[in-house]
């Protein structure tokens, strides 16, 4: 199975791209995150003349995820919210069986600042993902993709400095929810495979930091009962093409995952 995870910041700015990264890819599935639409809005007809259907959860102008799925294959048991979740109406979350995998696309709250009343949502929310996972996992091989606004490790982030004290994505509770998860026996995807050196998959618009490397790995993939035989980052798509059009400021994380 080839799954990409894609915080594509508006499908509906970022879909003349879409396309392209389909092509690119061939991907069986694609977790996409901050979709910014409302379901009536969701372009299927558009999606079905490319060879790929879609289950989404929508909130309208914020948030919003949604699974693409490669024609051809089954899909079932679509859950359009993370049980227990503090946010139920922010759709952050949306999970299916593909092909017999259990595959989730998640958007993780930002948590602004640790002073604020989004940061202990966000906390809350890997607990429940955390809770959600265990129930997966014994199940069966499950996936969970998307945009987990905290970077792991420091390596995972161009310059610590830049996050003073008070700020979120690396702060240790963060990091201890995603450990939580590894710790259900769940590996993360790139780093099974990239276990060293710079992965980033996110750069502000600003400063020219995309040219300059100052990026975050954010956007994660973390796999039970499937291996992982090659994980890239598709920084084309994250670079302004003959269109003209803005790009996402996440990249495509494209995984290719062996039963």
């Amino acid at each position: 199975m080839r799954l990409i995870t894609w915080n594509v910041n508006s499908l509906k700015a970022r879909w003349p791209r879409v396309p392209e990264v389909l092509e690119a890819h061939a991907p069986d599935v694609v977790c996409l995150q901050e979709t910014k639409l409302a379901a009536d809005a969701f372009p299927h007809a558009a999606l079905a003349e490319v060879g790929y259907s879609a289950v989404e959860a929508s909130e309208g102008r914020w948030n919003g995820v949604a699974l693409l799925v490669r024609d051809g294959l089954e899909v079932t048991d679509v859950v359009r919210d993370l049980p227990g979740g503090p946010v139920p109406e922010e759709a952050r979350w949306i999970e299916a069986t593909v092909d017999g995998v259990r595959v989730a696309s998640v958007y993780v709250p930002n948590g602004r600042e640790v002073v604020s009343e989004w940061y202990p949502r966000k906390l809350d929310f890997l607990a429940a993902m955390r809770d959600r996972l265990a129930v997966l996992c014994a199940d069966g091989p499950t996936v969970v993709a998307g945009d987990f606004n905290v970077a792991p490790e420091d390596r995972d982030v161009w310059d610590m400095a830049a996050f003073p004290e008070g700020s979120t994505h690396v702060t240790a509770p963060e990091r201890a929810g995603l450990a939580a998860i590894v710790a259900l026996g769940m590996v993360d995807a790139q780093r099974a495979v990239l276990p060293d050196g710079e992965a980033f998959t996110w750069w502000d618009y600003r400063g020219g930091a995309f040219h300059r490397g100052h990026g975050l790995r954010i956007d994660l993939a973390y796999v039970a009962g499937l291996g992982v035989t090659s994980v890239t980052v598709d920084r084309t798509a994250r670079r302004n093409n003959e269109a003209g059009d803005k790009p996402s400021d996440h990249a495509p994380l494209v995984v290719d995952l062996a039963r």
